[in-house]
């Protein structure tokens, strides 16, 4: 199973460094994050690549897990509810099924995931836009169903939410 590859993380590792804003967006998700979370009466949270953790400066209760951020690197446990926000879009396309058989493992009960169908507006430092993989919702809900049984999609215009349960194995 291959996450990331050894350059793909500096690259990440670099910009994270670099770039104070890259990283940042968890936090927008804070509350509908924290109403699921009661609602499944858990606070076994794990933010997937959690960048420079605002989710868990608003929900304390968060788990972080990043591979290009030294310290938060450790292979995740599972956990009761996934978030995965703005994650996807940056993965290498020849490790995607990876991670999200990964998510799969580490998902519990539910995954929260934000995708943005759009280019990034950061580059990384070889020159390639930030987002890896520009794909409409239909092409990535079909991932999400072969591995997930979805219970809710929000497209917001150049990102969308999808809500998913676990599917027992």
């Amino acid at each position: 199973m291959s996450l990331i590859t050894s350059e793909y993380r500096e690259l990440n590792a670099r910009l994270h460094a670099d770039n104070p804003a890259y990283g940042t967006s968890g936090h927008k998700w804070a509350e509908m994050i924290d109403q699921l979370a009661k609602a499944m009466k858990t606070t076994d949270v794990l933010d997937y690549g959690c960048g420079k953790q605002t989710l868990k400066e608003k929900l304390p209760y968060v788990v972080g897990y990043d591979p290009c951020i030294a310290g938060l690197d450790d292979t995740p446990a599972p956990a009761d509810l996934v978030v995965c926000s703005d994650v996807l879009e940056h993965i290498e396309p020849g490790c995607l099924n990876d991670v999200l058989e990964d998510l799969v493992r580490v998902t519990g009960s539910a995954l929260f995931a934000v995708v943005a169908t759009r280019p990034a507006q950061k580059v990384l430092a070889d020159g390639r836009n930030a987002h890896l993989i520009v794909e409409e919702p239909k092409w990535w809900m079909r991932r999400f169903f072969d591995r997930f049984d979805v219970q809710s999609f929000q497209n917001f215009g150049g990102e969308f939410v999808v809500i998913a349960n676990a599917i027992p194995s």
